[in-house]
């Protein structure tokens, strides 16, 4: 009887163990290239611990539509939810409902202050007032004496929190714009405070394809202007290197899609095996003394 016991362990320890699948949500995509890094960090993970992972959005960057993503994700009864919380008024009232379906829910990216209020359990991400605020003590330290921030998703309170804690380092009042997150628009805002208030002389991006139209907007109104941005694309790094963005704040998107399937497969699988604390991806300041070797290092896209 032993040997039959032990026969057919070894047959079920032989046997492929089912495959997880883990549905990751963002709040926007389209025209920002920040967000494929993150997917392809969900997906790499996926495949090093052999987890199908579907990636899904709302292509208007609407938060009800994200909610409804939500919902639906939950409905499709997966191993786990992975989601950026950008608002958790508007979408803490979905990740709850999957939660209090037995869903496990981690959040990344957005949402730090909020997750575990929603019921995830777990953040990774970065402290975005905190990131602001090292911004603003770099620039100002730099010379900057009146900043704007360019925010493209005014709703995103994590981009809020990158802008404020800009401000606040530099003991002003907050300042911020809506810019949208179509080039030709970003540029055109950008100008046209620019030129509005020529006292200002100095300007945080919050995501690169905003940093890479603010630097166009400088160009267009010939004013030296202290450009500070938020994570990396090609083009931010050959302005970094070029000497016309003084810094970016790299947070490590791809560790932000990656990290979360890694923590539910081993909550999953090890009777419920989680980190004591959230897991900070950044800050990191990415200059001219290391542009090249985080380049190289990160595997930059071109």
């Amino acid at each position: 009887m032993k040997s039959v016991l032990i026969a057919t362990a070894v047959c079920l320890a032989a046997l492929p163990a089912l495959a997880e699948r883990y549905v990751v949500i963002t709040h926007t995509q389209g025209k920002d290239p920040f967000w494929p890094v993150v997917e392809k960090g969900a997906r790499d993970a996926g495949a090093a611990v052999g987890a199908e992972i579907e990636y899904r959005f709302d292509p208007d960057g609407d938060l009800a539509g994200m909610s409804r993503l939500i919902d639906e994700a939950a409905a499709s009864q997966p191993d786990g939810i992975i989601t950026s919380l950008p608002d958790a008024d508007a979408l803490g009232g979905a990740i709850r409902a999957a939660v209090a379906a037995g869903i496990p829910v981690v959040t990344m990216n957005s949402g730090l202050v909020s997750s575990r209020a929603v019921g995830a359990l777990m953040h990774i991400g970065q402290h975005e007032r905190n990131a602001g605020h090292a911004a603003g003590q770099r620039a100002k330290a730099e010379g900057v004496t009146r900043g704007l921030c360019l925010n493209q998703e005014i709703y995103n309170t994590a981009l809020i929190d990158r802008c404020t804690g800009y401000s606040d380092a530099m003991g002003a009042e907050l300042n911020q714009i809506e810019v949208t997150n179509d080039p030709e628009e970003i540029k055109s805002r950008t100008v046209a405070a620019l030129e509005a208030d020529p006292e200002i002389d100095g300007l945080l991006a919050v995501a690169p394809h905003v940093c890479e139209a603010a630097q166009d907007a400088i160009e267009a109104v010939g004013s030296d202007i202290h450009l500070a941005c938020f994570d990396l694309s090609p083009r931010v790094v050959d302005l970094i290197k070029q000497g016309k963005v003084a810094f970016t704040i790299d947070q490590q998107q791809y560790l932000q899609g990656y990290m979360p399937v890694i923590v539910l497969h081993l909550y999953n699988s090890y009777a419920g095996m989680l980190p004591a604390t959230d897991i900070p991806s950044g800050p990191g300041f990415v200059d001219a003394s290391n542009a090249e070797s985080v380049e190289a290092e990160a595997g930059v896209n071109r």
